[in-house]
């Protein structure tokens, strides 16, 4: 057992895949921080609505993260602003890409961020879900902003009924839309060493279980889980899967 007051690294990856759409209207980055050692983003952005408008509205949600992030110190602005700040900006600039263009480009995002003291924060609007395993058990995953995660809540539907229901893409919340997206924050007190954080589109999570997903980030380096998630999403869909994405970033110790 590693103390928990030892120090760490952070080792991190993505992976990203068109699936077997004709555009690949995802964009996925780790930002670490350009002044502050042990600090990093992780977005991922899914953007819909056609052709140029999801992809427009995903590379604005990563445009407006850089930005948020570069202003970031981690020592004096509260964390939870900073993902606040992310999901209004972007929402408001794809509502003016809207404007411009006479489009509809929406997305939904999830993120975090881990501070050098091992604090982190998550954020997510629609169904890009941000997962906290501890070592290969899942600690915390964000709930979707979906109709059939309504469906569950109310208990209609099971978990596993919702992933094959036909109406599983329907939102209840994205950025861009004519309603203010929802600000869902949630706070990991102390990431342990061991610990992993992964952020992924529905494109991913929607073919596998925390408990495969906890097993895959536990057990390899993070470029191999990634590459082993991107593979085995890609088989299990048969010819049929949507564009994916995925972040992750996992404590490590130093040695």
């Amino acid at each position: 057992m590693i103390d928990d007051t030892s120090p760490f690294r952070l080792a991190a990856a993505t992976g990203i895949h068109r699936g077997d759409r004709p555009y690949q209207q995802d964009q996925v980055e780790i930002l670490p921080h350009p002044r502050v050692s042990g600090c990093v983003m992780a977005v991922v952005a899914d953007g819909m609505g056609g052709k140029s408008g999801g992809r427009k509205a995903a590379d604005q949600v990563i445009l407006t993260a850089r930005q948020v992030f570069d202003r970031y110190v981690p020592s004096q602005d509260p964390t939870e602003q900073a993902l606040t700040q992310l999901i209004q900006e972007s929402h408001l600039m794809i509502r003016l890409t809207a404007m411009a263009f006479e489009e509809e480009p929406h997305s939904a995002i999830g993120a975090f961020i881990v501070n050098p003291d091992r604090s982190a924060y998550l954020v997510h609007v629609g169904d890009t879900r941000v997962y906290h395993f501890n070592g290969p058990d899942l600690a915390h995953r964000t709930v979707d902003h979906s109709f059939v995660q309504r469906l569950v809540d109310e208990g209609q539907i099971t978990e596993e009924e919702a992933n094959v229901h036909p109406q599983s893409n329907l939102l209840t919340a994205c950025l861009g839309a004519q309603a203010e997206p929802p600000v869902t924050l949630h706070r990991v007190n102390r990431l342990a060493v061991g610990d992993t954080l992964m952020v992924c589109s529905d494109g991913l999570w929607h073919y596998f279980t925390p408990k495969e997903l906890g097993a895959i980030v536990h057990t390899l380096p993070p470029r191999e889980a990634a590459e082993m998630l991107v593979t085995k999403a890609r088989h299990r869909a048969r010819g049929g899967g949507d564009n994916l994405s995925l972040a992750l970033v996992r404590v490590e110790s130093p040695s």
